[in-house]
Order: structure tokens, then C-alpha cells, then sequence
């Protein structure tokens, strides 16, 4: 079979994963993304393993791959209250256990605002929830998420990724996802400058770990630091730039994201006008 773009978006778990799986196909998609639960917290639904093991009947049949689970909004890994510390723990915790039930696939989250405790805390305090939550057996491999910037989130900064990553003991199950939004909004020019931004990245953390792509617009001028998705095309980056990101040689293989502001028809929209344009190079 021709390859293709491996393209998603962000769809709703609350009616299982064969629906999720059926939802993606409908859009054109052959990856996806979901919250392990509600996103602003919450226990998780239980887990049905007759609808799991129909998934991964229909994903194998329809080459869906890498389907990413996302950590809910309320976990901050570096928070100062105790109470949400362990919250973040036992999230975590549990989201890797029943992510096993699916394994080979990725859990992607945000590492946290520090609130006032200094960017270092943050990082030590991260990368403390990760040497708690993996273990040596799992077959998840957890995603830290580049972000914007705002208030006191920590993750802005390739360099504040990397100080997490080599604080963890288990780096093998460890990888990053990389949000245009985010990192445009962070002050780094995908648009006129993204072959030194992706060797910067290398540079500094390393390709190996990066596993994923959010692929969004954004609202705001670069250095921002405001976190506000746009439609593909219809923000300061722009479709050729994020044209340019999906085709890119180190890029065009890995599983892209959307988390755009849109409804279903819509993704379905944006997935065709990606793939149309998906010429990668040889």
C-alpha cells in the first residue's frame, strides 16, 4: 500500500475506542488523539476489553498506528500543593497501567506550571513524577509537550525539555511532542527559519525523542506566549509554512496531531487539504 501522510485529530473517548477508531477513518484520518479522561479531571471510565480488542482488530485492518492518549489539563506535575502532586502520581500511574491494554502507543502531557517556585523546581519536580510513574515493562512511551510559555509553564524552552529528559532514569521510554502553536507562540520561527529550529532542537534534546507532532495554527504573533490555536491556514503561520513542516525530511513520517478549533467536518477538511499537499522528499 502507497504511503501516506500519518494524520489525526483529537477525538472524544467517551463512547469507546472502536468508535474513536471508526470516528478517525470517517475524517480521512489514520492516527488520533484522546483524553484519558475528563480533561479537567476526574477517574477515568472503565475500560471495556471486548471494545479494545474489536480496536485493534479495525486499527490493524485500517492501518491506524500511534494513536496518542492525553494526560487531562488538571495534572500539573509541578505543582506546590502536595495534594496535586499526588494527583498528578496517581493519574499518571493509572493512565500508563490501562494504556497497556493498547500497547506500543504514545501518553502525552504537560509538564506543569510551576506558580511561582522557580523554573528549576519545576523541572526537578517533572521529571520526579516521571522516575515515579514508568516502569522498566511498559510498552507506552510518554510524550513531554513543548509549550507556549504562559503564566509559569515550564516546557517553553528546548532547553527546559532537555533538563527533564536528563533527569529521568528510564530516557528509553521517554520521547517529546513537538506543537507548532506552542513553539511558535515560545519565539521559535518555524515560518522563515525551520531547518534551525529542528537542528536546534536536535542540538539540544536530541530527534531520537521526538515521537509526535500537534499541528496547529496559531492565533498570535510569534513570542507571544499566549497558547490560542487557529484553523490550519488561517494564522500567523500560515498553510505554506505548515505545508512546510509536514514535508520536511526528518518530519513527514511522524503521526501529526490537529488540535485546530474545529468539528469533525472540518478536520475532515483540514486532514484532505494536508494530504493533498503531503510531497515529501525522497
Amino acid at each position: 500500500m502507497k504511503e501516506q501522510l500519518r494524520i489525526g485529530s483529537h477525538l472524544s473517548s467517551s463512547a469507546g475506542y472502536l468508535a474513536m477508531g471508526q470516528a478517525a477513518v470517517a475524517q480521512g484520518a489514520d492516527t488520533f488523539a484522546f483524553f484519558t479522561r475528563n480533561p479537567r479531571g476526574g477517574k477515568a471510565k472503565e475500560l471495556n476489553p471486548k471494545d479494545i480488542e474489536d480496536f485493534l482488530a479495525f486499527a490493524k485492518k485500517n492501518r491506524i498506528a500511534h494513536i496518542i492518549a492525553h494526560a487531562p489539563y488538571t495534572m500539573n506535575p509541578c505543582a506546590a500543593k502536595d495534594t496535586l502532586r499526588t494527583f498528578a502520581r496517581e493519574t499518571m500511574a493509572d493512565d500508563l497501567r490501562r494504556l497497556e491494554m493498547t500497547p506500543g502507543n504514545y501518553y502525552n502531557f504537560h509538564p506543569g506550571s510551576h506558580v511561582g517556585q522557580g523554573a528549576q523546581t519545576g523541572i526537578e519536580l517533572c521529571a520526579a513524577l516521571l522516575n515515579y510513574a514508568l516502569k522498566p515493562t511498559q510498552h507506552t512511551t510518554v510524550l513531554i509537550e513543548t509549550m507556549s510559555g504562559k503564566g509559569t509553564e515550564i516546557g517553553k524552552t528546548f532547553q527546559e525539555i532537555a533538563a527533564i529528559i536528563e533527569r529521568v532514569e528510564l530516557k528509553d521510554h521517554v520521547g517529546v511532542c513537538l506543537d507548532t502553536c506552542h513553539i511558535w507562540d515560545a519565539g521559535y520561527d518555524i515560518v522563515s527559519h525551520l531547518d534551525d529550529v529542528i537542528a536546534e532542537f536536535n542540538d539540544i534534546i536530541g530527534l531520537d525523542h521526538l515521537k509526535a507532532i500537534h499541528l496547529n495554527d496559531s492565533l498570535n504573533p510569534r513570542s507571544s506566549k499566549k497558547d490560542r490555536h487557529a484553523c490550519i491556514g488561517e494564522g500567523a503561520i500560515g498553510l505554506d509554512a505548515l505545508t512546510a513542516v509536514i514535508n520536511h525530511p526528518i518530519l513527514c513520517r511522524l503521526p501529526f496531531i490537529l488540535e485546530t478549533p474545529n468539528d469533525s467536518e472540518g478536520y475532515a477538511k483540514e486532514i484532505s487539504l494536508l494530504r493533498s499537499r503531503w510531497k515529501p522528499e525522497k
